[in-house]
C-alpha cells in the first residue's frame, strides 16, 4: 500500500522564525525581532484555538495579521511607548504579510522531498509502474489555499529557489475548506476525505512539529510523526502520543517509507 503523508506547513516545512530577519530591518534590533517573531507565532496559534472554541471562523490571513498587531502592541519599545505598534504602518504590515508568504524551509526538508522525488523517478522509469510503495505527499495546513500556494511559490527554498516541489505533491489541503482549525477533529476528517481514506485513518500519516497537531491527528485515528528538532522528547501530557518521534522531516519520510516496505 502506498504511504500517504500529509505534511504540516508552518513550523514543520516552513520556519516561522525566519520572519525575524524581515522584522529586524523594521525594529532595528535582532533580539527584539526574534522575540516579536516568537510572540507573533504564539498569538497566531492561540487565536486559532480560541476561535475554534467560540464556534466562529476567520481565515488564517486575518488571524495572522491580527496576531502580528497583538504581538507588536505587547512588546515594549524600550522608550516607554508601550509597544512596537507605532512602527507598523499599513505599508509595513503589507510588507510583513508578503514576507510571511516567502518563508525559508528547515534544512531537513529538501532531503525529505528529494527522497520522494527519487522514489517517484524509479517508479516512472520502471516498466512495471508499480504505485504500491510510492509516497503520496500532501500539504495539510491551517493556511488558506492562497497562502499555501504563495508560500510554496515564493519561498526561496521551494518553488522560488534551488529546490522545487515540482510533481512531488498530490495536493494542497486547507482547513479553510471546512472553516475549522486544527486540532478540531473535523479538520482531520476533511484530510481523510480529500485523500480518499474516509473510515481508514490508520492509512494516513501526519508529519508535524506541532504537538497539538500530532495529538489531534492521533485522536482522530491517524498515525503521526512528531518532528522534535530541539531533541527534548515528547512532554505533552494530554493523553495521546506520536506514532514516531523524529529529529527532522527527512527522518520522518525515511521511517515511513521503511514501514511501508
Amino acid at each position: 500500500m502506498a504511504p500517504i503523508i500529509a505534511f504540516d506547513l508552518y513550523g514543520t516545512i516552513l520556519s516561522t522564525d525566519s520572519i525575524a530577519v524581515e522584522l529586524a530591518e523594521i525594529v532595528g534590533d535582532d533580539r527584539a525581532a526574534k522575540d516579536l517573531a516568537a510572540l507573533w507565532r504564539r498569538y497566531q496559534l492561540e487565536y486559532t484555538w480560541r476561535i475554534n472554541c467560540m464556534g466562529h471562523y476567520r481565515p488564517f490571513t486575518t488571524l495572522t495579521l491580527a496576531s502580528l498587531r497583538h504581538a507588536a502592541a505587547n512588546l515594549d519599545d524600550g522608550q516607554g511607548g508601550g509597544g512596537l505598534a507605532a512602527l507598523f504602518t499599513q505599508d509595513t504590515e503589507d510588507r510583513l504579510m508578503r514576507a510571511y508568504n516567502a518563508l525559508h524551509v528547515f534544512s531537513d526538508v529538501p532531503p525529505a522531498f528529494r527522497a520522494i522525488q527519487q522514489q517517484q523517478a524509479v517508479r516512472d522509469g520502471s516498466e512495471a509502474k508499480d504505485d504500491g510503495k510510492v509516497v503520496e505527499a500532501y500539504i495539510f495546513s491551517n493556511g488558506t489555499t492562497s497562502m499555501i500556494t504563495s508560500s510554496i511559490a515564493n519561498s526561496p527554498d521551494l518553488g522560488g529557489g534551488s529546490f522545487g516541489l515540482g510533481g512531488v505533491l498530490r495536493g494542497l489541503i486547507s482547513v479553510d475548506e471546512v472553516r475549522v482549525y486544527k486540532p478540531d477533529r473535523r479538520a482531520y476528517e476533511h484530510l481523510l476525505k480529500r485523500v480518499g481514506k474516509e473510515g481508514k485513518p490508520e492509512d494516513v500519516w501526519l508529519v508535524s512539529s506541532n504537538p497539538f497537531d500530532v495529538v489531534g491527528a492521533v485522536s482522530a485515528g491517524l498515525r503521526a510523526a512528531w518532528v522534535d528538532r530541539a531533541g527534548k522528547g515528547w512532554i505533552d501530557r494530554l493523553m495521546f502520543e506520536p506514532t514516531l518521534v523524529v529529529s527532522g522531516v527527512d527522518e520522518a519520510v525515511r521511517e515511513i517509507m521503511k514501514a511501508a516496505a
